[in-house]
């Protein structure tokens, strides 16, 4: 649909999200369409699925354009549900694709490098505290496409009808980046900012250090911007634009609590802290006995994360025993 003037929002499905009840919260990626005077930009390329090419190309149909017309891609994330279809709509459009340079380097650890990626995440949630059996067995090894042009933020695209200017926002993924129209107060916020749901903080810890110091931080950054629609990748648009922002400033604020309160308890690894939070709070909360091995695996990543914050704030501290990552108060 036309979500606004010259904006076209198509809703691309992520076909692992019906592998978990809780995943079916992101069901799918939202990917718009903006109108130029030399071309159109596409923002974000969906999952790689053949029935997402079909919807994009009846999509396209209905409003008289096809992949030819696209000039530009722009990648928010490099995050399969955002970056999947990529490549391939490269080689139709003949678009020039543009992403942030920090997500550039995933473009071999999710592709020729996956298998080394896979095995070195293995490591990682077994250091901290994941059980064998939950352990992830498969990767999503594919090719991106050669990135024509590479963001470091502060950049400004000009559709001759939008002006956008990059944001980078890191936090969800360490070159995440949200595209902001200043005159007509429109903020594409990619996975940065969600209206339904809280983004997850964490996704990349082999390759970050302490992610969600940099979310809240750009959070607190954005909420001074004028912004009258917030356009997300997943979810619906909406128009409480500082009232979400601090929204999920304090959802950060009452885990961090949450945290500390467990540890009084004593010293655990992330995965049993993990365990005695509630997930999902959107769906009421969701004991750790609910939830799939997938949705376990993002729980103990956020997890991480906050106790990283934790730590930087000189209120946890860590150490390893037995090749396992421990936290205490």
């Amino acid at each position: 649909m036309e979500i606004t003037t010259g904006v076209h929002q198509f809703k691309l499905p992520i076909p692992a999200a019906t592998l978990a009840e809780a995943g079916k919260m992101v069901g799918e990626t939202n990917v718009y369409l903006v109108r130029g005077e030399n071309g159109w930009l596409l923002l974000d390329a969906g999952w790689d699925d053949p029935r997402n090419l079909r919807i994009l190309e009846k999509e396209l149909d209905a409003i008289n354009i096809n992949f030819r017309d696209i000039s530009q891609i722009v990648i928010t994330h490099f995050h399969y549900d955002h970056f999947g279809l990529a490549a391939k709509l490269k080689k139709l459009s003949g678009a020039a694709l543009v992403l942030h340079k920090k997500e550039h380097a995933f473009i071999e650890s999710m592709g020729e490098k996956a298998e080394q990626t896979l095995r070195e995440s293995r490591s990682w949630l077994l250091r901290n505290g994941t059980p064998e059996k939950e352990l992830p067995d498969i990767s999503f090894a594919t090719e991106l496409g050669r990135p024509d042009l590479l963001f470091s933020g502060g950049e400004r695209i000009s559709t001759g009808l939008f002006n956008f200017e990059v944001l980078w926002t890191p936090g969800h993924s360490p070159g995440h980046i949200c595209l902001y129209e200043r005159e007509k107060k429109l903020l594409f916020s990619g996975d940065h900012m969600l209206g339904e749901i809280t983004p997850e903080v964490g996704t990349s810890p082999l390759q970050y250090d302490n992610p969600l110091a940099d979310y809240l931080s750009c959070l607190k950054n954005l909420r001074e911007l004028e912004v009258e629609l917030v356009l997300p990748a997943h979810g619906s648009a909406f128009a409480h634009f500082r009232r979400r922002t601090d929204e999920l400033i304090e959802h950060h604020q009452n885990r961090k609590d949450n945290i500390l309160e467990i540890l009084k308890n004593g010293t655990m690894n992330a995965y049993e802290i993990a365990a005695r939070m509630r997930w999902i709070p959107q769906a009421g909360g969701i004991g750790w006995d609910k939830l799939d091995a997938l949705n376990r695996r993002l729980a103990l990543l956020e997890t991480w994360a906050h106790l990283r914050l934790l730590q930087e704030e000189g209120k946890v501290r860590t150490f390893t025993r037995n090749g396992c990552s421990y936290y205490s108060s």
